[in-house]
């Protein structure tokens, strides 16, 4: 039975021209795959043991195995579906399970899977609908919590996934890779506050991670409050001193003080040893680009492939769009630019950085039209900023 419920489980490896826009969002939607990857497979073979022999008797009516009379296409569709889910086309994914859902086959895997899909797809709202039909059906397991979680942050509902969090945390408290992975989902969606929240409650069960102290400095960076985030950075640091967050710790601490000389050797080393993720990418191609890269040198050459790779494993990263718009500008590659900071301005619509280098980029195309509109909403973003800042406490 559990070897059976483990395979019909995915293993998550958890403007501008359409077909490079599809394009862009296909490679992002396999980055959510890929960043879940052995945790939610884990945490099933975990439950799927506990439903071979629970504690006190035999397993709730609602949490069977599959029924006995599914048919063979059924299965196959279960089975299709879950292959192409590891496989990060999730799209192509949803039909085969549904058409197993509509068969009543192996409820948790497919809401598992499909969970999996509509997150990865930014469709929050359908995710959000079928991970609770499976708590209604009584699975209520930390990974149905984390991919409701994501949900609701994608979905704007921050209050509700704070409580989906905590009842995630109620069942796997000591999971360094839970608090982890709604941290990062907290900055992808910018709740800045709710990140923080994250990772403090994740310092309760979890006091000496390194991980955790350095994402609570970098959300109190964030939020302004860097006094307090620099003993963070320190803490991050001390608690394993030859890490690769360690690094990121020091390095994230030299950039808010201004020592960009010093961030950007240690970047480089860090990329050296092998950690070529597409936030170090990103974070090293920005970094030159700040110390000043001009194209011809040849830190602008190492700028601009580091953010090329950062865009190819994950193109979902606004950061890395932004500065990609940049460097294309500074290249004459307009077009190229001016794709780039859509992707960005979709992922991050409020972000005022994004506009002024659109407007110019499309200044420079000759569509006089689109720059205005880049310049209002840049003056609206900026207005709105002014006043919330002039708003009186409540």
């Amino acid at each position: 039975m559990a070897k059976r419920a483990n395979s019909e489980l995915a293993e998550p490896r958890f403007k501008i021209h359409r077909s490079e826009m599809q394009r862009c969002e296909r490679r992002w939607a396999r980055g959510i795959v890929l960043a879940l990857v052995g945790w939610i497979f884990a945490l099933s073979m975990a439950y799927a043991q506990a439903m071979k022999a629970p504690p006190g008797g035999a397993p709730p009516q609602t949490q069977s195995a599959e029924p006995a009379e599914s048919s063979a296409q059924a299965r196959a569709e279960l089975q299709a579906g879950t292959d192409l889910t590891r496989r990060g086309l999730l799209e192509e994914a949803i039909p085969h399970l549904l058409a197993a859902q509509s068969a009543g086959l192996a409820p948790y895997a497919v809401s598992v899977n499909l969970g999996i899909c509509y997150v990865g797809l930014r469709r929050y709202k359908e995710a959000i609908a079928t991970l609770n039909s499976a708590h209604s059906l009584g699975f209520n397991t930390a990974a149905i919590d984390n991919l409701l979680t994501q949900a609701y942050l994608g979905d704007g509902q921050g209050s509700a996934a704070l409580l989906a969090f905590q009842e995630a945390v109620a069942l796997t408290p000591k999971d360094e890779k839970l608090y982890d992975f709604v941290a990062d989902a907290c900055t992808d969606h910018h709740d800045l506050a709710l990140g923080l929240k994250v990772a403090e409650l994740g310092l309760l069960q979890l006091p000496n991670s390194p991980r955790l102290h350095y994402e609570r400095a970098l959300f109190l960076a964030q939020l302004d409050r860097l006094e307090e985030a620099r003993p963070e950075f320190d803490r991050a640091a001390q608690l394993d001193p030859e890490s690769y967050i360690a690094s990121l710790a020091l390095v994230q601490k030299d950039l808010y003080e201004d020592k960009l000389a010093e961030a950007t050797r240690r970047l480089r080393e860090v990329v050296r040893a092998g950690h070529r993720d597409y936030r170090t990418l990103s974070l090293l191609g920005t970094v030159l680009m700040h110390e000043g890269a001009a194209p011809g040198d040849p830190d602008f050459a190492e700028a601009q492939s580091a953010l090329e790779e950062s865009e190819r494993e994950n193109s979902g990263y606004s950061a890395t769009q932004i500065a990609l718009g940049k460097i294309y500008i500074m290249e004459d590659r307009f077009g190229e630019a001016a794709d780039h900071l859509e992707i960005a301005r979709r992922l991050e619509p409020a972000n005022p950085s994004i506009y002024t280098s659109l407007a110019r980029a499309y200044q420079k195309l000759g569509d006089r039209d689109k720059a205005r509109l880049a310049d209002a909403e840049l003056a609206r973003i900026l207005a709105e900023k002014k006043s919330n800042a002039a708003a009186p406490a409540p």
